[in-house]
């Protein structure tokens, strides 16, 4: 069967949400590296616990804050019907104090680094009519649609800044809500990822890189 018609977990929720919250911090040090943030990971963990950490910017522990944030909502939220206004408060949360507006749809022009490709002005209509395009899919599995959403997402730039991690943690309450596990990209396949995205940037071609993301960056729980 092909892997598009694939759900690779089949978590309860409850069981879903248990291991969002167990690797919470691991989620948020692997995004913070879109930020290219330079805390290790039991910086990044006391953090998340609410302890101050010696010789950590004032700039990485808003980041990381930030997404501790949008993950409390998730959690609180959990029976929340995913859309785009859903998304716009995750990135209220993500980009807090980090741009110039966080929580809204950007209203001007931005690029992005290393490609040719200029996304255009987000449009809340035609926003909504894509995001419910990829949730009506027959062809692709739940699984696939939450990866869908996470790089139109990550393509579309919707926001002045954290459009990465809100869509990684936007596809991650998709996924949750469903009990299909999680999405993070570990040092393993982190930069093979960033290839294979900046690939999608310019091609629009979601074969380029989601069986990629379905294959090394989902995971969930193994029972025996």
């Amino acid at each position: 069967m092909d892997n598009q018609l694939r759900n690779k977990y089949a978590l309860t929720k409850e069981q879903n949400v248990f291991l969002a919250k167990k690797t919470m911090s691991e989620n948020i040090y692997y995004a913070g590296k879109f930020e290219n943030l330079n805390t290790t990971f039991p910086q990044t963990e006391t953090i998340v616990k609410g302890l101050s950490v010696a010789g950590v910017g004032t700039h990485d522990v808003q980041v990381i804050l930030n997404m501790k944030n949008a993950w409390i909502y998730v959690l609180a939220n959990s029976e929340k019907n995913f859309d785009l206004d859903v998304l716009c408060k995750i990135n209220g949360f993500v980009a807090y104090n980090e741009s110039l507006e966080w929580g809204i749809l950007r209203n001007g022009q931005v690029g992005i680094s290393g490609v040719a490709y200029i996304p255009e002005l987000p449009v809340r209509e035609t926003v909504v009519a894509a995001m419910n395009a990829i949730f009506e899919d027959t062809a692709l599995s739940d699984t696939y649609k939450g990866i869908h959403l996470m790089l139109y997402a990550m393509r579309s730039q919707l926001f002045w800044d954290g459009n990465k991690r809100t869509a990684i943690i936007g596809a991650n309450m998709w996924l949750m809500q469903r009990g299909l596990g999680l999405i993070s990209m570990t040092d393993t396949y982190f930069e093979e990822f960033n290839v294979r995205l900046s690939k999608f940037y310019e091609t629009n071609d979601y074969h380029v890189i989601d069986d990629f993301v379905y294959e090394n960056c989902l995971y969930g729980i193994d029972f025996e």
